[in-house]
């Protein structure tokens, strides 16, 4: 399935139906090159369960967790690009970040990946045009137990 998502308003829009479905034990995996759009997707799900302030990238903490409340239920946020090997994912503690959590997940090949998980929402972001100005292109494949609930 594909998603044209021409602006930022577009962005917003999508992270929020995401938002709608997500519950604790999801994933949603984010794959793209830099600047595809992976954080500002991040952002709107987040920003669409609740919270209010702004959300930093977890490109250097490599994790940040939200409580709920505020959010309607509590996530993690998580940027691997700077894992040199998945079996890092467990020295940072991932597993114990995601019970009871749902996840966002950019970069998840740097931890080994997600897409096998029954539960993951794989989506591939990548300019539908010569800039990001022109929009995106989300490619989304789903897990078995996002087919009734896709955004």
């Amino acid at each position: 399935m594909r998603e044209t998502l021409s602006d930022l308003a577009a962005m917003d829009a999508y992270g929020a139906r995401i938002a709608a479905q997500l519950k604790p034990g999801d994933v949603v995996s984010l794959t793209g090159g830099l600047g595809a759009g992976k954080t500002t997707l991040a952002r709107a799900i987040i920003a669409a369960l609740g919270y209010e302030h702004e959300v930093p990238s977890p490109t250097f903490t490599i994790i940040e967790a939200y409580d709920a409340p505020p959010l309607r239920i509590p996530v993690v946020h998580a940027d691997f690009y700077r894992l040199e090997h998945p079996d890092e994912r467990h020295e940072i503690g991932l597993d114990d970040y995601r019970e009871g959590a749902a996840l966002i997940a950019e970069w998840p090949d740097h931890a080994g990946g997600f897409a096998h998980e029954a539960a993951c929402l794989s989506i591939t972001l990548e300019n539908s045009g010569n800039s990001a100005d022109e929009g995106r292109i989300a490619a989304i494949e789903a897990g078995a137990d996002w087919l009734e609930r896709l955004p």
